[in-house]
């Protein structure tokens, strides 16, 4: 048996797992709880934060419970988050002032439109963050949380508003409201932190009316964020040893840790990311630009695009299509699929991301032959997720210069061999697989191991091994299905 244990919280978009890690780094035992999609008439998406929390403390408890080990050899925590989903609640009580707003949630976008009318405001925006103003960002979702929550004004007038990311959220729960904190990762991800001097921006906090006092104590991604018992669940506390976003957390779990490694987390949406060091990137090609984390007290900069839509296509075709039972049906289905078909699915049903970035756009179906079918539209949707991929790919090599010959690859649609080697083929590139699922929360562990002492950083990688895609595509191809994708997104993009 493991001497000591590592336990890893990922609170993703449609759920969160606790993972045990042993005292090699393997994973030792799993523990998934989901919560619920709320979505309104409007096609606004939250999240209950209260149950998000009750789901934190169940699945941590169940994973000791279903691995029967000593809860007590559990020595540190590390915890990675859905970055961008934004909470607000009281810290005189802890009690949440509303549904979380989630990142893919776009109810702020007139809102943005109103504060982006002057060019210049827009500009200033940029320029400190690194991010187009979007609704994407909390600080859009704390304007309107501010001029939409019932009691807000009151809470701002007594001191005791909190404004966070899920992470922070989170840990104030676990630490009985002792920590009110974020790290460098989350904060870059905000739209009202300053990515040149690492600090929150009081005139990004004038902009969007966001108080600073609101917003929690940024802190290195590898500090002690404070202590938990899990609610009283551990004889004794144990310190939460690091944090990260999520897609940073992947980055980091992949040992993407020097400058030109890139990763892709297939999820509900999609996050491609470029280490490009020490030193700050802005792109020209509609990427964003954040920090990595701030480890050993360097901070590491990152070029990002994201994607709204890529495994929830998936799940579009399945709940309201009926066309698929389960999304692991899609790679046997695509793969009997007629290869000539050119139906193309551009899905822009909040918008489309990066690299485009239009609020505006509308989901898309086009190329469609008379002998389309179930088969080839499941193709279409799995391919849509590795066409959207490529053009961030695209726009990171034009921005950079760098060949970019391989990338690695996490998430539940990292299983879907259609998938990978469709990505492979359409990016001209080396697709690396890791035998884990689980990037996120193994760079969130492996940090908080190694920020304690007790994982060697040299060694602990090796606990994941890797398999390869390779490109096979014929050149010409590959341009041909790349232009008909092109001439998909112009469609939508020009209604």
């Amino acid at each position: 048996m493991s001497t000591f244990y590592v336990l890893g919280i990922d609170q993703s978009t449609q759920g969160t797992k606790a993972v045990l890690f042993d005292d090699r780094g393997k994973i030792a035992g799993r523990c998934d709880i989901s919560h619920k999609q709320i979505i309104s008439g409007e096609s606004w998406v939250s999240h209950d934060p209260e149950e998000i929390y009750r789901n934190v403390v169940a699945a941590c408890r169940q994973v000791v419970e279903k691995t029967g080990i000593d809860r007590n050899q559990i020595v540190c925590l590390g915890i990675d988050n859905q970055r961008e989903t934004t909470v607000c609640w009281n810290k005189a009580d802890g009690r949440p002032l509303g549904n979380a707003v989630v990142w893919q949630c776009n109810r702020a976008k007139d809102l943005c439109s109103r504060i982006g009318a002057e060019p210049a405001v827009s500009d200033e925006i940029y320029k400190k963050t690194g991010l187009k103003l979007s609704p994407y960002y909390p600080a859009a979702k704390m304007t309107w949380m501010t001029e939409n929550f019932p009691g807000i004004g009151g809470q701002i007038k007594n001191h005791t508003l909190a404004f966070g990311t899920v992470d922070s959220w989170v840990l104030y729960k676990l630490t009985h409201g002792v920590s009110f904190k974020t790290d460098y990762s989350n904060a870059s991800r905000t739209q009202l932190f300053n990515i040149r001097e690492c600090r929150w921006d009081s005139g990004l906090c004038g902009i969007f009316n966001v108080p600073m006092e609101t917003l929690p104590e940024i802190c290195d991604s590898d500090s002690v964020f404070g202590y938990t018992d899990l609610e009283g669940y551990l004889e004794k506390p144990v310190p939460i040893h690091g944090i990260l976003g999520d897609s940073h957390g992947a980055l980091f779990g992949h040992n993407c840790l020097n400058k030109g490694d890139i990763k892709a987390t297939y999820g509900t949406g999609s996050s491609v990311m470029l280490n490009t060091g020490a030193e700050p990137f802005f792109s020209r090609y509609g990427l964003s630009t954040s920090l990595a984390w701030k480890v050993k007290g360097k901070v590491s900069y990152v070029l990002e695009g994201n994607i709204n839509y890529t495994g929830a296509v998936i799940s579009w075709l399945k709940n309201e299509l009926g066309l698929i039972r389960s999304a692991s049906e899609t790679a046997e289905i695509a793969g009997e699929a007629d290869p000539n078909d050119r139906t193309y699915i551009v899905p822009a049903f909040s918008g489309l991301g990066a690299p485009w970035w239009r609020d505006d756009a509308r989901a898309l179906i086009t190329g469609m032959s008379r002998t389309t079918g179930r088969k080839e539209i499941v193709k279409a949707a799995s391919e849509c997720a590795a066409y959207q991929i490529n053009d961030v790919i695209d726009a990171m090599r034009k921005d950079t210069g760098l060949a970019i010959p391989q990338m690695c690859v996490d998430g539940g649609p990292a299983g879907d061999k259609y998938l990978m080697q469709f990505q492979s083929d359409i990016s001209g590139m080396n697709i690396r697989i890791p035998d884990a699922e689980e990037l996120s929360v193994i760079g969130a562990a492996y940090l908080a191991g190694i920020s304690a002492g007790l994982y060697d950083s040299d060694n602990i990688y090796r606990a994941v091994s890797y398999s390869l895609y390779e490109p096979h595509m014929d050149g010409d191809v590959r341009k041909e299905k790349i232009a008909g994708w092109n001439k998909a997104i112009e469609m939508v993009i020009s209604r």
